[in-house]
Order: C-alpha cells, then sequence, then structure tokens
C-alpha cells in the first residue's frame, strides 16, 4: 500500500490511493498525520464493495486494503440513506469564492480610501502654505515699511 502524498510539495493536497484527500501544510506541525477527506464518489463505492463482499473475510480485507474501519462504512451509510451523500458529489471542495465583481468592488473601495486621504493631505498642505506665504509677505511689508524713528 503506497501513498502519493509522500512526493508532493509541503503546501499542496494530493489524493492518495485510496481516494481519500490528505492535506499537506508547512509549518511546525506539519510533520503530524493529517486527516483524510473521502469524495462522495469513493465513499458510496466503498459502501457498494462493502455491501457486495460476501466471502468470509471479505470485508475486512477490503477495509484494510483501503485502511478504512467499519465505522466509516456506518457513518457513509447513514448519511447515503439520508441523501446527504447525493448532495456533497455536486459540491466543489474548499471556501466558496467571493464573485469577481466583489472583489473589484472591494478593491476600489481601498482605493478610493487611500486617495481621499491623499487628497485630504494635500489640501492640508495647501492651506498650511498659504498661510505661511501670508505671514511672509506681511512680515516683507513691515520691513520694507519706513519706520518713523523718534530722536
Amino acid at each position: 500500500m503506497q501513498n502519493d502524498s509522500t512526493t508532493a510539495p509541503a503546501g499542496t493536497t494530493t489524493v492518495g490511493d485510496h481516494g481519500g484527500r490528505i492535506a499537506r501544510a508547512s509549518g511546525p506541525r506539519a510533520d503530524q498525520p493529517k486527516r483524510r477527506t473521502f469524495t462522495a464518489e469513493y465513499k458510496l463505492k466503498m459502501i457498494e464493495e462493502y455491501d457486495a463482499a460476501t466471502e468470509p473475510g471479505a470485508k475486512g480485507a477490503l477495509l484494510r486494503r483501503e485502511a478504512l474501519y467499519d465505522s466509516h462504512i456506518i457513518a457513509w451509510r447513514r448519511a447515503r440513506d439520508t441523501g446527504a451523500l447525493a448532495g456533497l458529489s455536486a459540491k466543489p471542495a474548499g471556501r466558496a469564492k467571493r464573485p469577481a465583481a466583489e472583489v473589484e468592488n472591494e478593491r476600489l473601495r481601498k482605493q478610493v480610501a487611500k486617495l481621499e486621504a491623499r487628497l485630504e493631505q494635500t489640501r492640508t498642505a495647501l492651506d498650511i502654505m498659504g498661510k505661511a506665504r501670508a505671514l511672509l509677505e506681511q512680515l516683507s511689508e513691515s520691513a520694507d515699511s519706513p519706520t518713523t524713528s523718534a530722536g
């Protein structure tokens, strides 16, 4: 029993020989075992094979070959009977992605906020420069005007 996940680089998800996905992560806990996830098709296939096994010891051999426990089969059979496995096959794995328009709107909102902050800084700087110019003109006029000296 060989597992494809031993050759995969860290940070990837691979599918092992047993149909289960094995998440590989990098970091301080990368050397610890990872939880396997199984596709709905694989679960249904294993239930069918398990139920079809009639020879003595065939069910145990199947579980050993696939590295499963009978509790997997029991839970998957319950899920199948309640209809939970039917909906899993069409569902993509992972988090739902945000629509492209929503992502673009968020990016544009952030850009507008940055530009508004820069505009406010520029307005403040121009206001300060205008006041400084007025002060310098006032000082220049007072220096240029003739002073009357008492004497």
